[in-house]
């Protein structure tokens, strides 16, 4: 068992709930936040991002507040960075969300929408990303207890339930001799921690999530994607995970 897939069982990503601000980016009202948890997990979360140079492509600076498990029928998991053959992604993966609070500290957030965002930076190659971002998936929910089973030994978090999907999942399917994709998972709240019924604006488009990329890129290549919808819908990130998946024919 690796030391990462440790940290995800052990400490249940235990994440910073005062989120920091950046640009295009939000301060989260107290609510939504939470109190201070272990520091040192969101820090390591955050340095895996970096590394992986979803920060600053996918995403501005932050610290983590939550934890975001992604799980999918084929018993596959996200785990910062792990290679999943593309096979193994083709159902819609259930979503849980872990803060480490003291008893309770999640009924504040009970009537919270929670977002859910999938994203490819490197459609359709990281070396050539024109179609990028990718929207895989955008769909939001409220938090409901886990049923926990003893025999599973991922971790045990509230789950993401009655989902809207505001775009349906499209598996990953990167195309051959393109190499490694990052797919992106990305949990986000109402910035100004409202817990009204989000009204969320759908991407026009999955390529560059809808957007004209000359017109609002925010990269030299004139990348559009998650950022950019977030911001138009007042929504700040508060958790990620990714995966890597290929095409067999390289």
């Amino acid at each position: 068992m690796s030391r990462l897939y440790l940290l995800f069982v052990t400490l249940g990503w235990l994440f910073l709930g005062a989120t920091q601000e950046h640009s295009q980016q939000h301060v989260l009202s107290d609510d939504v936040a939470g109190a201070r948890p272990l520091p040192q997990a969101a820090e390591i979360v955050r340095e895996k991002l970096k590394q992986a140079e979803i920060i600053p492509t996918v995403v501005d600076d932050f610290l983590p507040s939550l934890g975001l498990h992604v799980t999918w029928w084929s018993k596959e998991r996200a785990l910062l960075g792990n290679t999943v053959k593309p096979s193994k992604l083709q159902d819609e993966p259930s979503i849980a969300l872990h803060d480490m609070q003291a008893a309770g500290a999640h009924a504040s957030k009970n009537n919270v929408t929670y977002v859910i965002a999938l994203t490819d930076p490197d459609a359709p190659s990281r070396d050539k990303p024109k179609w990028a971002e990718f929207c895989h998936w955008l769909a939001s929910g409220t938090l409901r207890p886990a049923l926990c089973d003893p025999k599973d030994p991922g971790p045990c978090a509230p789950v993401l339930a009655d989902l809207d999907e505001v775009v349906a999942y499209k598996p990953p399917a990167p195309p051959e001799k393109t190499g490694p994709h990052r797919y992106v998972f990305l949990a986000l709240v109402p910035s100004n921690g409202t817990k009204d019924r989000l009204h969320l604006s759908k991407p026009s488009g999955r390529k560059h999530w809808g957007y004209d990329p000359k017109a609002g890129g925010t990269l030299k290549d004139e990348t559009t994607g998650v950022r950019e919808w977030a911001e138009e819908n007042g929504l700040a990130v508060v958790g990620a995970n990714f995966i890597y998946a290929k095409h067999k024919k390289q």
